[in-house]
């Protein structure tokens, strides 16, 4: 028995699939509970095509990041900050203030969970920041702290 999941099913597929299942499993189970329909001419169809623009949309996605990601390249973000002894800042640079001056020089709006700074910067120093813009794509975007 062909069926279209309309959820994901866990050890099945994902929603949108089509399945070959069992009789029983299809009736009895899949078919009552609202996790799959009958797999029609129609219903395989309509899921072909939603499928087919999922792909053409995580396709843009991909090409906007990996745009996005060559203009990161090129930036380079100073922050001048307030400095004890041993190049030691008052404070830290986060990820938070990373994305703040990223918004603010460049006009790149990023949600400061992909920069993917493993701990705060608290030394002067220039410094490389992985930046995850979307699945498979990754841009390094250089951070330089000076003081005052």
């Amino acid at each position: 028995m062909k069926v279209l999941l309309v959820q994901d099913v866990d050890h099945l597929g994902k929603a949108g699939e089509i399945k070959d299942v069992s009789g029983g499993f299809g009736r009895n189970y899949l078919l009552p509970k609202g996790f799959a329909v009958l797999a029609t001419k129609s219903q395989i169809k309509q899921a072909e095509e939603r499928l087919a623009a999922q792909r053409r949309k995580a396709e843009a996605a991909r090409k906007d990041a990996e745009a996005l990601a060559a203009k990161l390249a090129e930036l380079t973000l100073t922050f001048v900050v307030k400095v004890g002894e041993q190049e030691r800042l008052y404070g830290s640079v986060t990820n938070a203030d990373i994305a703040a001056k990223l918004h603010e020089v460049a006009g790149i709006e990023i949600d400061r969970r992909k920069i993917a700074l493993e701990d705060p910067i608290k030394r002067t120093g220039e410094y490389e920041v992985p930046v995850e813009l979307a699945s498979g794509v990754s841009a390094t975007l250089k951070v330089v702290v000076v003081g005052e």
